[in-house]
Formats: structure tokens, C-alpha cells, sequence
């Protein structure tokens, strides 16, 4: 079965955020090395492994709910062009602004929005919610962090 335009769209979105951050990220700078985290820190490695599974899931949980709704996904579609917007807005603002304040505030923003993609999602296709509910389980664990950071500092 061919791959719809649709999916193939969905799944852009978490490709750039992937690459955007990944390029914006720099855990070995001299600032980032010299922060007090929190001991509930996770292994560095941690960060590549989960969010490779969790862009994977929301390309695929996007493109099931953007493929279901058809012409009427266009509310799904802007919320999910949000999320992706705050989720690549992130990194810079925390590995290149050095404002973990500012990162751990966007960082809520950012977990609301995966919340509401989740409950937008439940309505259309309950696998499709489902496979975002880690997404929105992470981004909240990343605004604790986040901020548990920026008390520290």
C-alpha cells in the first residue's frame, strides 16, 4: 500500500524538529557541562534513544489521525504545526540562549500542547492517542527537569 501525501507531510514535521534540535543541542559546551542537574538526571544517551521512539510514534500517530480526518484535519494539522514549532523552540532556547527560565516555561507550553494533541488524537483514533500519551508523558518530565534546572542555576 503506496504511503499517502498526508503521513508522508506528518512525518516531515518531526524530521526537522529532530534535525533543528539536534544541530541547536550541545550538552558538551562549557555552560551546559558546568550546570547543576538534579541527581534524577538521565544518562545523556537517554535523550537520542527517547525522542528518536517518540518523533517516530507522533509522525505515525499524526499521520493516522491527519489520514482519518481527511479534508476536516485542518484544526488537528495547525495544532500539531504548533506543537512542532515549540517542541524545535526548546533547544535553542536552552543550549543557545543559556535561559533554562525561559526554556522550562516554553517547556509547559509545549507539554499543554502535546496534551491537547493527545486529547484532539482520542477523538479520531485511540491507537493514534495512545501512541502520543508518552510524547506528553515526556514533555512534562522535560518541564520538570527543565526547571528543576533553572532553580539550580
Amino acid at each position: 500500500m503506496p504511503v499517502s501525501r498526508t503521513r508522508l507531510a506528518a512525518a516531515a514535521g518531526p524530521l526537522a524538529a529532530a534535525v533543528l534540535g539536534g544541530l541547536a543541542t550541545d550538552p558538551d559546551s562549557r555552560w551546559f557541562r558546568r550546570l547543576d542537574k538534579p541527581a534524577w538526571y538521565p544518562p545523556p544517551q537517554t535523550f537520542g534513544i527517547v525522542w528518536t521512539g517518540l518523533y517516530a510514534g507522533t509522525a505515525w500517530a499524526a499521520g493516522e489521525v491527519l489520514d482519518r480526518l481527511g479534508d476536516r484535519g485542518r484544526p488537528f494539522a495547525r495544532a500539531y504545526a504548533l506543537n512542532l514549532a515549540l517542541n524545535t523552540a526548546w533547544t535553542p532556547l536552552f543550549f543557545r540562549a543559556h535561559r533554562p527560565w525561559l526554556a522550562a516555561a516554553e517547556a509547559a507550553v509545549l507539554t499543554a500542547s502535546t496534551v491537547d494533541l493527545v486529547r484532539r488524537a482520542s477523538t479520531v483514533s485511540g491507537p493514534a492517542a495512545a501512541v502520543l500519551a508518552p510524547y506528553a508523558a515526556w514533555t512534562a518530565f522535560a518541564t520538570a527537569l527543565t526547571t528543576a534546572i533553572a532553580r539550580r542555576n
